[in-house]
């Protein structure tokens, strides 16, 4: 009865809030078309070249079975560090090198394929779900705050977060059942194993290539036009909930612990913009001026580690037809969101905002070429470098997981060699 009543006061609760903006959107109706204008302009210019020929390229390479193989090469790093399947690499690198929602869209694939369970899906969306380095350089180091030496500022500090929200979701659902582990699956070598398991999935597959493609391309359009339609909406919604007063009556308790903290209330309504959408949040927070820099760049990594409740409902959507939930995920980009803030003012203290430049320039060939075209570079220079990342990170996996994979066989074969024949 009790699960009934709260149903019910759900549904109360979802019809008025609905309710009450369909009204407030009948009294702005000017500045809801002109808030969605640019909603749909930030989509077509950034969104739809930089996320779509990703979407393909993905469901291509688990409908050809490379992502099985790529699975049996990673399982020495993903399944010690993070309680996932080596498959899992692969959303990891996606998300990586595409942003949001590009790991949700691989994780509810590999759920609804078996390729993890319930567990492993909702470890893999806790971490994975990462925004892109051409958004953190780009869009919000050089576009908004007019220093991209910035930029690596924020992207270390968010990968950094990122990574430890992934160790520490290790334990989440550990009593649960995994997949099997591909190590026990025979003795054979590891590359060997790798290339049959691209054949046995490439024949559970059994779709020709063409038809292969025209579903990729299918499912990804659907897919990009969801994305379309949450940025709109949640554009529209935070300008009416600006102009009807609600945010301003949300923000007394947000003005009341930055009060106590010591941070500058003009950070209040970017933090609240935030919560609903990344890029209107770090836009508004990049251009407080009153706020001390520092103050300004932590909340922005807090905002792109949380990433939005637009990010959210698209992440939701993505994992309908699965059975993951979503109580992790939002426990996740919360604990991300806080330990983004908190590394961002680490690594200002210590004085690593040059180093952190150096080092990703080095260690990711696409960060330079960002930084060279970081102001309106055209979409194939954009696609350019999110494959180029996404690559060499890749690669940068498979030699670590080899190196683990060979010094757990030596160990192997050096304990057998010690043991005393009967």
């Amino acid at each position: 009865m009790s699960q009934q009543r709260k149903g019910q006061w759900t549904t109360y609760l979802l019809g008025t809030a609905v309710i009450v903006f369909t009204i407030a959107l009948v009294v702005y109706p000017k500045q809801g078309f002109d808030a969605g204008i640019i909603g749909l302009k930030m989509f077509w210019d950034i969104v739809f070249p930089s996320l779509l020929p990703f979407f393909i390229l993905a469901e291509l390479l688990l409908g050809l079975g490379m992502v099985h193989g790529l699975g049996v090469l990673l399982e020495p790093l993903m399944r010690p560090l993070f309680s996932v399947p080596g498959a899992g690499a692969f959303a990891l690198s996606m998300g990586l090198a595409a942003g949001y929602p590009m790991d949700a869209v691989i994780t509810s694939r590999f759920r609804e394929t078996g390729m993890c369970t319930r567990s492993e899906g909702e470890r893999l969306l806790a971490f994975t779900n990462t925004a892109d380095p051409l958004f953190m350089i780009t869009a919000v180091a050089v576009g908004m705050f007019k220093s991209p030496e910035l930029g690596a500022l924020i992207a270390l500090a968010h990968y950094i977060s990122a990574f430890l929200v992934g160790v520490s979701f290790k334990f989440w659902g550990r009593g649960s059942e995994s997949t099997p582990k591909t190590e026990q699956a025979g003795k054979s070598n590891i590359f060997a194993r790798a290339f049959r398991e691209v054949v046995v999935a490439r024949e559970e597959d059994g779709r020709p290539f063409g038809k292969l493609l025209r579903e990729a391309v299918t499912e990804s359009i659907m897919t990009i036009l969801m994305i379309c339609g949450f940025i709109v909406f949640f554009a529209v919604m935070i300008e009416v909930m600006r102009l009807s007063g609600i945010l301003a009556v949300l923000g007394v308790p947000v003005a009341f612990i930055y009060h106590l903290l010591g941070i500058d209330t003009s950070l209040v309504n970017p933090t609240l913009a935030g919560l609903v959408e990344i890029d209107i949040g770090s836009a508004q927070a990049a251009g407080a001026s009153a706020a001390p820099l520092i103050q300004k760049v932590a909340i922005v990594g807090g905002i792109i580690g949380w990433s939005g409740l637009a990010v959210h409902a698209q992440v939701a959507s993505v994992i309908t037809n699965t059975d993951i939930r979503m109580a992790p995920y939002f426990l996740a980009r919360f604990l991300h969101g806080v330990l983004a803030v908190v590394f961002t003012y680490i690594l200002w203290w210590l004085g690593l905002g040059n180093a952190a430049e150096h080092a990703f320039s080095f260690a990711v060939p696409a960060f330079a070429s960002t930084q060279a075209a970081a102001a309106g570079a055209p979409w194939w220079q954009v696609m350019e470098r999110g494959l180029s990342a996404w690559v060499w990170l890749i690669l940068a996996m498979l030699v670590v997981s080899v190196a683990l994979y060979i010094i757990k066989r030596v160990r192997v074969i050096v304990w057998r060699a010690k043991v005393p024949r009967a």
